[in-house]
């Protein structure tokens, strides 16, 4: 049997309807203490960022023994408990990749940019032409913290409308072919030198609040941050309060340290106009929830068979 407990496409389900029970009910990760209740024979559980696979859930699946992942981001899953038990996990590796990396780039533009915040004082009569005329990407620097595959696809979007590209990564070899083209810095230059820095990195003890207060500092005060990798790696306090202070320009936010983000958590960018906010949404497309779906349902009935 098949539970999945979020939102997949239609015709990826109905592939797995064909063959296999399939329990499709995606609001199930809006009710996480109700799904323990639903493990007894489960073998296969497909899930998004949302439905914690963690003990409480593994303990109640004896079953159990894949779980696909509708995205790549695998902090929701228990790891090493879903290892001790011989549960395998498989991501949509690279199915989400290129709508993360159009969300970057667009974000890049519209920050830089500054045009596009301006509705509510034009509907006021205003015409604030001169402070909203903003600036080109091409020419200037995208800086890269974290340099896998979506980073690299990102790079590539990047320097095909003129921008110089630099990456910081300890963990790809100096002599990955990635690095053609691109500048390998270490965090503390791409921090100094970007025009706009991207986040491209997990969360992990090592990774949290990687951006903090600290970090605004040492950014240009022109410079643009985007985050649509994990909430946590970036300190929100200390990024509302360099974006009041003016210490850095703008910024995106595709994730939070409180998801859903609440509007408790949401009042500290309260006033902000120069910061987009978006729900978690930067690998998810029509196009690539298409993609994930169809790969995860592929690789499930693979496991079956």
């Amino acid at each position: 049997m098949i539970l999945i407990t979020e939102f997949m496409d239609d015709r990826a389900v109905g592939r797995l309807k064909a063959t296999h029970t399939t329990h499709y009910i995606p609001i199930l990760a809006d009710s996480q203490q109700e799904i323990p209740g639903q493990m007894e024979g489960i073998q296969a559980l497909i899930v998004r960022n949302r439905t914690q696979v963690n003990e409480a859930l593994l303990s109640a699946a004896p079953d159990l023994r894949v779980v696909g992942r509708l995205g790549v981001g695998l902090d929701n899953i228990d790891l090493g408990a879903c290892k001790a038990r011989g549960i395998e996990v498989i991501p949509a590796i690279g199915a989400n990749t290129l709508s993360v990396a159009e969300y970057v780039v667009t974000n890049t533009l519209i920050l830089l940019r500054n045009a596009y915040q301006v509705n509510m004082a034009m509907m006021a009569g205003d015409w604030p032409r001169s402070s909203c005329s903003g600036r080109e990407v091409a020419g200037r620097k995208l800086g890269l913290v974290g340099f896998g595959g979506i980073a690299q696809e990102t790079a590539g979007l990047a320097r095909g409308l003129g921008m110089t590209v630099c990456a910081s990564d300890p963990f790809l070899p100096d002599d990955h072919p990635a690095w053609n083209g691109v500048e390998r810095m270490d965090l503390n230059d791409v921090l100094k030198t970007a025009d706009a820095i991207s986040l491209h990195v997990p969360l992990t003890d090592a990774t949290h609040h990687l951006i903090n207060a600290d970090s605004f500092v040492r950014m240009r005060a022109d410079a643009v941050l985007i985050n649509a990798a994990r909430g946590g790696v970036v300190d929100e306090t200390a990024l509302a309060d360099a974006l009041r202070a003016g210490r850095i320009s703008g910024a995106a936010l595709d994730v939070f340290e409180t998801e859903p983000l609440t509007a408790a958590a949401a009042q500290i960018f309260e006033g902000l106009n120069n910061l987009i906010l978006t729900p978690h949404i930067a690998g998810v497309t029509q196009d690539s929830n298409i993609r994930v779906s169809e790969m995860i349902a592929d690789l499930v009935l693979d496991w079956f068979s």
